[in-house]
């Protein structure tokens, strides 16, 4: 009798120890869930939360600041220029004749240097006001002052602020030699009574990166001429290791001149626009509101597109929507109808 209750006794120890392993075992073991894991894959690519309304790039904090637009020098003189490599869309364009200027947008972040800055024009200023950004010039043409006196867009200008929010470098002279500090653009924004966070989002659209982006007609090499000078003729070459396009002009790389960084671009884009020449010096009116052709580089291949005002915004459209973009920093050209896109830029495999 001893015998057999020694053995029951035995039996139910070791059945209460089994169930505590396995009680541990289903401890350990990942909760399932419609047939995932709830636990990370090793492979698993983290999207952050937030994306930048310009670039497209994302991150772990809100972009709330307003956008700054600023004027920036392209005379061969004023180059290598300050804060391009910080600008979420670099416009260039021109101003009289085929001398182009460059229309920096900062939004994701202020460097702390931008310049040389030079003078407003009309259609700067509708650019400004579709951005819904705050203006920063040196100057301005009659159109534009007035445009800026009657309050159409929120601003600073060099010729109320010489000296002060505009500093002149002593390495290069007038009118290739003003310069503004992200700080000094804070503090005008805040003189002026001006809102600093962002209302306004713009209708752009992204990939999730250039791996995405289907095949089109392969595109290494991009140039354009803004007519016969050396100076103003631009070239881009894709990098296949980055994926991004490097740029020059006039045969010199293409350089932030406070880093020394070589401008990255992931989006190169020409919208062709009606240009019109309206007085003596050469200055011109442009049509930023009828849309038209355009060209669309990214991931080393090209697509013909269009271009749109959307809700004050110039926007590549592809098939009635927003054209993807690659995310990071473009380039936007504004090119003339006449000689037009096919004239003006080409390109190669």
């Amino acid at each position: 009798m001893k015998k057999w209750l020694f053995m029951i006794v035995l039996l139910l120890i070791v059945a209460g120890c089994s169930k505590d392993k396995e009680e541990k075992v289903d401890a350990e073991e990942p909760i399932i869930t419609d047939g995932k894991s709830e636990e990370n894959s090793p492979d698993e690519e983290v999207v952050l939360p937030y994306a930048a309304p310009f670039s497209g790039e994302r991150s772990e904090k809100e972009f709330t600041n307003r956008p700054v637009l600023v004027t920036v020098n392209n005379h061969p003189k004023a180059r290598p220029q300050s804060g391009l490599a910080s600008a979420d869309i670099v416009y260039e364009m021109v101003a009289e004749g085929n001398i182009t200027r460059l229309l920096a947008l900062y939004q994701s972040e202020l460097p702390s240097q931008i310049g040389p800055v030079r003078s407003a024009r009309d259609y700067f200023v509708n650019i400004a006001k579709g951005l819904d950004a705050f203006y920063v010039a040196h100057g301005y043409s009659p159109d534009a002052q007035l445009m800026l006196r009657n309050g159409e867009v929120d601003h600073i200008n060099g010729m109320q602020y010489d000296g002060s929010l505009f500093i002149r470098s002593n390495d290069r002279v007038a009118p290739h030699n003003s310069y503004i500090t992200g700080e000094h653009v804070l503090e005008g924004m805040e003189k002026e009574g001006a809102r600093t966070t962002i209302e306004k989002i713009p209708s752009l659209d992204f990939y999730s990166s250039a791996k995405d982006v289907p095949l089109s007609d392969l595109a290494s090499i991009i140039e354009v001429r803004y007519g016969s000078s050396e100076d103003f003729h631009h070239m881009y070459s894709y990098d296949t290791l980055t994926q991004q396009y490097n740029r020059t002009s006039g045969g010199e790389i293409t350089l932030d001149s406070e880093s020394q960084e070589e401008i990255s671009l992931a989006n190169v884009m020409f919208f062709e626009v009606v240009h019109q020449t309206i007085d003596n010096k050469g200055r011109q009116q442009l049509d930023l509101t009828s849309g038209g052709k355009g060209y669309l580089f990214q991931a080393g291949v090209m697509k013909e597109i269009e271009w749109q005002q959307l809700n004050g915004v110039l926007v590549p459209m592809e098939n009635g929507q927003p054209a993807k973009l690659v995310p990071g920093k473009s380039w936007i050209h504004l090119v003339k109808t006449d000689p037009g896109l096919d004239q003006m830029v080409t390109f190669t495999p």
